[in-house]
């Protein structure tokens, strides 16, 4: 067969218009199932399957007759094409035709050289260098996949695929040369593109578009046996029995995952997600501990905090009457109130969250920094090396649409594509305007949640003053600002999941309208539009807690109101650092359930219905086409939703982990769930994915260094704004000694005392005059407040003193200390350690050598063999 005839264009199809005989729909040859559940043969047991496409045949009817066209023509097309087609029946359904797809050997030669698949021509000769821990491989063997049932593959030196020097390559086996991940890969390429029906002059082609349309109900490659039991077929490699056992299966959760099996069977993108959800995990390991162990020092020394025993005494706590924190409805009340309360802010905000910061400051940068060297070893493992942007052919979608005609800048040749520049001008400022609209939508609820905040403040504030006896256990440690924060965290993380839900089709949407080339350029655009709103969406009411909450209330004369309805609320009297840590914790732990429930449970549960409602007779055998037709579809993105889940999770980890330092450990044990939860997944209850070439994670490389920049200077403004660990540092170091402090020598005695404003209640407005004061009130004729400003009487009363002049000052002297110091350390960190390992760079260098040598030295040869040898005559004239 002539290289033309592969090409689309060249293919004949039947006249459309002809009227088809009312005959089955089916334009192959049809068989009956032999009986085999195991076979991934054609009933011949010679040709494998490289897919299955599955349609209803229904009866003929004036409806359904563009459909049956539409099927014949793509039957024809493919066998135009090469391919080779049979149809059989279900066993369960009798509604169901299953089409079996086979490429024969010279088309997938033809189509490897088209996708530029590179394929082994010799062995690797390099030697590798041994572990200088090979003495500890009697114990570290149990962590990893047992070498008797996954054995270590041969590594080869590989070039990309050419049909015209076959004898280069090593191929000992023609049936094992492209494995059934390639010739799944090359299928799925010629079915996305198989022309099936042509209107004014507009050619529809691709079995997606018929998927959407339901002309199919199906399309996928198959799985290599059942999870769970090995095949008996001889020819069965049962690489989905092995990664279950070695890898899915709960037993083996504390092994490390075979990711080379994992490429093999899946490809390279399901590949490289895993080895960079592994390698994550692996270093959150580090953090982890260093996490815990700030939170137990913490947990630890939080009796012997002197400001926190201060808070408790009864003698100092116990006699500093503090002003109502909103209008009339609330009232004074002591500090002592709030002792348990500062005894959890001990547990976070405390000296080591400070080192803490800095370290994981310095740990996203070894992680970012080891992850690239990883990758580059992944890359050349894996031949994806020089896998470049114009070996990545257009979407079907992208090449259906191709009305336009334009010169190439790079070639100057003309080519078609969808869109003028105006065009894509438009289609893009839509898609801006689009996502700005939504992220406005999301500060909008922002807004409404602190709203919402301000006005159950005043109800929790009544209510838990009143003698509840169904309170009155819980009195000691509930407050209103506590209260209002959970309730608040709580409607915040169901807001979210609903905008999120609505966002994402509209998302999906607006990148379909930009018609991205290829299948890489769409999942970067999804990628970067999806992660902006998810950033705000997610983290908007942490930045509120964090920046902005408790910042701008004024003084109880003259509080700030939102709205000029609202009094701006306060932050709990044991700080915004222990509101922030709370909302934390409740959207980190409820999007971890919700993730599960959505990922796992609604799978397995839609794969137990669809099996109660066609179980069969137990005597029938399933074939097994039909096995993997029963487990639920991959969806278009495959896994676009697990990045964007563990990049969210990495925000968490990295920009807030000042105050909450136990965030990387509730993220390692969720990963190490979600490994094999997620493997359990795809492959128990999805059809195999259509395997897939990338080089690294995308989008998301520079999307994890954008949130480790954003990290440092996130965490410094924890500690210093949010944080009371600057002011207690100003007070230790100056304002505790002569000239502002009475003591002898530095000493954190005093502090509460001397932190606190003095307000006149004479002061009061009528506004915010409290209705009522509590019955050990007395005759006290002033309150206190958090804020660092002159008490009445002073010449400058109620304006900021030189202590809030001191802390500001400290406060931005530290961020821009520390940030200077992170980022230098980052700098000095990224360019001490190369991106590519030393072995791998000579490996690389020796692939290009033999590539060279070995494929273009038959272009020499050639040359050769048409040059003729010059003889001079008896004339002395030259004669070829």
């Amino acid at each position: 067969m002539e290289e033309e005839e592969f090409e689309f264009e060249a293919v004949e199809l039947p006249d459309i218009t002809m009227e088809l005989p009312d005959i089955a729909c089916c334009f192959c040859p049809q068989a009956e199932f032999n009986g085999k559940s195991d076979s991934l043969f054609f009933n011949d047991g010679v040709r494998r399957i490289d897919f299955v496409l599955v349609y209803e045949d229904e009866d003929m009817k004036e409806t359904d007759k563009n459909i049956t066209f539409q099927k014949r023509k793509v039957s024809a097309s493919l066998m135009k094409m090469g391919m080779e087609l049979e149809a059989v029946r279900s066993v369960v359904d009798e509604k169901l035709l299953f089409v079996k797809v086979h490429m024969p050997w010279d088309m997938l030669c033809t189509y490897a050289e088209v996708l530029h698949i590179k394929l082994p021509i010799q062995p690797n000769d390099l030697s590798t260098t041994s572990s200088p821990f090979n003495f500890l491989s009697c114990i570290t063997k149990h962590f990893y996949p047992s070498e008797d049932l996954i054995a270590k593959e041969t590594e080869y030196f590989t070039a990309p695929f050419e049909k015209d020097r076959l004898e280069y390559f090593y191929v000992k086996d023609r049936d094992l040369f492209f494995t059934p991940s390639m010739r799944s890969r090359m299928a799925y390429y010629i079915l996305s593109r198989a022309p099936y029906e042509v209107q004014e002059n507009i050619k529809k082609f691709g079995v997606t578009k018929l998927l959407d349309g339901g002309v199919y109900k199906a399309a996928y490659p198959l799985h290599d046996c059942r999870f769970n039991v090995m095949s008996k077929e001889d020819e069965c490699p049962n690489e989905r029995y092995l990664l279950y056992n070695e890898w899915a299966h709960p037993k083996s959760f504390y092994k490390m995952q075979p990711l080379d099996l994992i490429r093999k069977y899946y490809g390279e993108k399901i590949g490289i997600y895993f080895a960079w959800l592994g390698f994550y995990t692996a270093m959150l390991a580090l953090a982890a501990i260093v996490g815990l162990g700030c939170f137990i020092y913490g947990y630890t020394t939080q009796e012997t905090s002197t400001w926190s025993k201060e808070v408790c005494d009864p003698l100092i706590g116990g006699n500093i009457v503090m002003c109502p924190q909103c209008d009339k409805e609330c009232t004074y009340w002591r500090l002592n109130s709030t002792c348990e309360s500062s005894k959890k802010l001990c547990i976070f905000d405390n000296y080591g969250t400070l080192v803490f910061a800095v370290f994981m400051a310095i740990w996203v940068t070894v992680f970012l920094e080891f992850w690239k060297r990883y990758q580059a070893e992944l890359e050349y493992d894996w031949d994806t090396v020089e896998f470049l942007e114009q070996e990545e052919q257009p979407r079907p979608e992208y090449e259906a649409k191709c009305n336009h005609t334009r010169i190439n800048p790079v070639t100057r040749a003309k080519e078609k594509v969808p869109y003028t520049a105006c065009g894509r001008c438009i289609r893009l400022s839509l898609g801006i305007g689009t996502v700005l609209f939504w992220i406005v939508l999301i500060l909008a609820s922002v807004v409404a949640i602190i709203v919402y905040r301000l006005a159950v403040f005043f109800s929790f504030s009544t209510r838990l003053q009143s003698d509840l006896k169904e309170l009155e256990p819980f009195k000691e440690y509930v407050t209103a600002q506590m209260a209002t924060s959970v309730t608040a965290s709580i409607i915040s993380f169901v807001v979210i999941m609903v905008l999120n839900i609505l966002y994402e089709r509209v998302a999906i949407w607006i990148t379909d309208f930009e018609l991205p080339r290829t299948k890489t350029d769409y999942e970067n655009s999804l990628t970067l539009k999806m992660f902006l709103f998810q950033f705000v969406n997610y983290y908007s009411s942490c930045f509120y807690i964090a920046f902005a909450k408790g910042k701008v209330v004024g003084y109880p004369g003259q509080p700030v109101y939102l709205l000029g309805k609202y009094r701006n609320e306060e932050c709990d009297p044991g700080g915004c650092l222990i509101e922030l840590t709370t909302q934390l914790t409740v959207i980190m732990g409820g999007k971890a359930i919700w993730n599960n429930i959505q990922e796992v449970l609604l799978p397995w549960m839609k794969n137990l219905i669809f099996r109660y409602c066609t179980r069969v007779g137990s005597e029938k055998v399933i074939p097994r086409w039909e096995q993997d037709y029963q487990l639920q579809p991959i969806g278009k993105l495959g896994l676009f939703y697990e990045y964007l889940e563990m990049v969210i999770q990495f925000g968490f980890v990295t920009l807030f982990v000042a105050s909450f330092p136990l965030a990387p450990v509730l993220a390692l044990v969720n990963n190490l769930f979600e490994i094999r939860v997620d493997a359990w997944k795809i492959l128990t209850q999805f059809r195999r994915m259509v395997p897939e070439k990338a080089q690294d994670i995308g989008a998301w490389q520079p999307i994890l260094q954008g949130v480790a920049i954003l990290a440092v200077a996130s965490n410094a403004m924890i500690i210093a704004f949010t944080s009371d660990m600057i002011p207690r540092l100003v007070y230790y170091w100056s304002f505790s000694v002569y000239p502002y402090g009475d003591h002898s020598s530095h000493t954190m005695q005093g502090y509460i005392n001397n932190t606190l404003s003095v307000f006149d209640i004479q002061d009061f407005s009528n506004k915010s005059r409290p209705l009522q004061t509590p019955y050990w009130f007395n005759n006290s004729t002033t309150c206190r407040y958090r804020d660092f400003r002159y008490p009445p009487g002073h010449h400058r009363q109620y304006e900021y003193s030189i202590y809030y002049w001191h802390v500001i000052a400290a406060k931005m002297a530290f961020i821009i200390v520390v940030e200077h110091i992170v980022y230098l350390t980052k700098f000095v960190l990224s360019y001490v350690i190369p991106d590519v390992p030393y072995t791998v760079r000579e490996q690389i260098k020796r692939e290009k050598y033999l590539s060279q040598v070995i494929l273009h030295e038959t272009n020499l040869k050639l040359v050769t063999k048409r040059l003729k040898p010059v003889i001079m005559n008896d004339n002395n004239t030259f004669l070829l």
